[in-house]
């Protein structure tokens, strides 16, 4: 081999084993989150300021995340579990404990809030508040008056009563696809403890939901928001904040569409959608990298400010956008907070109960 040879040889020797190194070096978070749930530019930014590349991924259901996680290797960094099913997914050794020394900013967390998802994360261990609100009605104002001959929905017996959903069912009704969700609702409703794990009361809050299933178009948890916003629908049971996305992009549109929004008078429920690390995460570090990124005050009201749902970073309320912090169906009032309830984690044997108790509502069957 010639001098010049061995010399091409070992440039390209070391060029291959620099190139393996700049790879090598290459940071990456792969992110599992809720549909139409962050500022994209958030994602943007932080790419930015760490050199991480994010690779974000979404699911419309909790169901979708917990089957993923339980199945083990799933490849995510950060998932967003809500505190029902985050509670029993640290009982199945889903989650690591969270590095709080690796997370300065959790200094901007609320303690109100942090108080209730300890009811899912005992010591916040495991899991960070994301976002939380309320799940209630969304409802077309005009199309709601022309059937009903009201504009105002302030009760479930709207929703849960056959005879009033009946008048309903030509300009269209969406529900959420989550038992978690609409089967405590529904207990409520019927004066039952939303946390009843009752067989019996389980199977009337069935019963209940059975005698309006003929007048649901679809169970969907997503794409309810458009569906609203577009006037293709009159009613859904959703998640506040989805509800408020569905208002914006009615009025941006300037098409006549007016969204409202009731947290029923029998109450609602309050949910908490925490920031978690998979057990099996190939990127932990990286992934305290975003958690601290995401409990930036301005970072997360960002976020608030785009997907209008309040957030459980304390510090963020001076950067959230007025007619949001101010907005009761948002950041509720002592007196609405006095009306919301929470769900605690069903056991093994009644989440099969469950299932199969959604399985027979969904399907009409």
């Amino acid at each position: 081999m010639t001098r010049k040879a061995l010399w091409l040889s070992a440039t390209s020797a070391f060029l291959a084993v620099f190139t393996l190194g700049v790879h090598a070096e290459d940071r990456v978070i792969n992110v599992f989150n809720w549909s139409d749930y962050i500022d994209s530019s958030i994602i943007d930014d932080f790419t930015k300021e760490t050199g991480i590349k994010v690779v974000y991924d979404t699911f419309d259901s909790n169901e979708i995340l917990e089957t993923k996680l339980l199945a083990g290797g799933s490849g995510y960094d950060v998932v967003v579990p809500s505190g029902n099913f985050l509670a029993r997914q640290i009982q199945a050794g889903v989650f690591q404990k969270l590095d709080r020394s690796k997370l300065p900013n959790i200094s901007n967390m609320w303690d109100t809030v942090m108080e209730r998802t300890a009811k899912y994360d005992p010591g916040n261990e495991y899991s960070i508040n994301y976002m939380w609100g309320t799940v209630g009605i969304g409802y077309n104002i005009k199309k709601v008056q022309a059937a009903l001959g009201t504009d105002k929905i302030d009760s479930w017996d709207m929703f849960f009563n056959p005879e009033s959903l009946a008048k309903l069912k030509d300009c269209g009704v969406y529900v959420l696809d989550s038992p978690a969700d609409i089967i405590p609702a529904a207990l409520k409703y019927l004066g039952l403890d939303p946390n009843s794990t009752s067989p019996d009361e389980i199977a009337k809050a069935e019963e209940t939901l059975l005698k309006v299933r003929p007048y649901i178009r679809k169970f969907h948890s997503s794409e309810y928001i458009n569906a609203l916003a577009n006037g293709d629908i009159c009613l859904a049971v959703g998640w506040s904040g989805d509800v408020f996305q569905a208002r914006n992009r009615a009025d941006e549109a300037k098409q006549g569409v007016e969204i409202g929004y009731s947290v029923p008078k029998e109450g609602a429920q309050m949910w908490f959608d925490q920031m978690a690390i998979p057990a099996d995460a190939p990127h932990v570090a990286e992934a305290h990298e975003f958690l601290n990124y995401m409990m930036k005050p301005e970072v997360i009201a960002k976020s608030s400010n785009y997907v209008l749902y309040a957030n459980g970073n304390k510090a963020s309320q001076q950067f959230i956008d007025k007619a949001i912090l101010e907005d009761p169906a948002i950041y509720p009032d002592a007196a609405t907070l006095q009306k919301l309830y929470t769900v605690s984690p069903y056991d093994p044997k009644t989440q099969r109960i469950i299932t199969r108790t959604w399985t027979k509502i969904v399907t009409g069957q």
